[in-house]
């Protein structure tokens, strides 16, 4: 009898040890003028709360670029695609960080 609530308390200490996958949202660069840090807008619509029009519905996140080698080449442009991952704070603003580049823009 001990020995199932132990199996039992060991597999719920180590599910609840491990972490799920962080959120990911895909958006496009509209900033790039900081050292290793982006701004990205994700749009999305959503239903309206009360009336339920289909609304267009914008956030900007800063995201941590790893590989922005500033002031050398910007790998990073504005209009380019990305994915962005959630991940630990890495300052005031900054709890997102780029995963990879979906597409370049075309303008640049």
């Amino acid at each position: 009898m001990r020995e199932k609530m132990a199996e039992a308390t060991e597999t719920q200490a180590s599910e609840t040890s491990t972490r799920g996958r962080p959120k990911t949202r895909v958006g496009i660069v509209t900033s790039n003028k900081m050292q290793k840090t982006v701004v990205v807008t994700v749009q999305r619509r959503a239903p309206h709360p009360k009336y339920g029009k289909i609304m267009s519905l914008r956030e900007k996140y800063k995201a941590h670029v790893e590989d922005h080698d500033y002031p050398k080449k910007i790998t990073i442009n504005e209009g380019d695609r990305v994915r962005i991952a959630e991940t630990k704070p890495a300052s005031k603003d900054k709890r997102w960080r780029v995963v990879e580049v979906l597409e370049k823009s075309k303008n640049v």
